[in-house]
């Protein structure tokens, strides 16, 4: 079955940088659209980044700049490069599958999400 499986998060500095990974199983992820989302307390989940099945990419306008999503197909693996990070980007961060494999910042679009991890800015 599908899974997703978020790794990477932990307490940085403001400025500072971390590698979140996003390992898929029970499908290929080749063919499909993997989105990043966050949700902080009391806020509603958001789009940060997705990457489609042809390796376009979309960014939130709050990480353009700063963040960078890709793919290694070999590892069925999809990896947020997250730098200059701010309090603000303090939130549990989620990836999650279109298998529709186009890109899109809403939550309702995509069908598998994995457990979260937790990223926290702070000085």
């Amino acid at each position: 079955q599908v899974q997703l499986v978020e790794s990477g998060g932990g307490l940085v500095q403001p400025g500072g940088s971390l590698r979140l990974s996003c390992a898929a199983s029970g499908f290929i992820l080749d063919y499909n659209a993997i989105g990043w989302f966050r949700q902080a307390p009391g806020k509603e989940r958001e789009g940060v980044s997705c990457i489609s099945k042809r390796d376009s990419t979309y960014y939130a306008d709050s990480v353009k700049g700063r963040f960078t999503i890709s793919r290694d197909n070999a590892k069925n693996t999809v990896y947020l490069q997250m730098n200059s990070l701010k309090p603000e980007d303090t939130a549990v961060y989620y990836c999650a599958v279109r298998r529709y494999g186009y890109c899109s910042g809403s939550v309702s679009a995509f069908g598998s999400w994995g457990q979260g991890t937790q990223v926290t800015v702070s000085s």
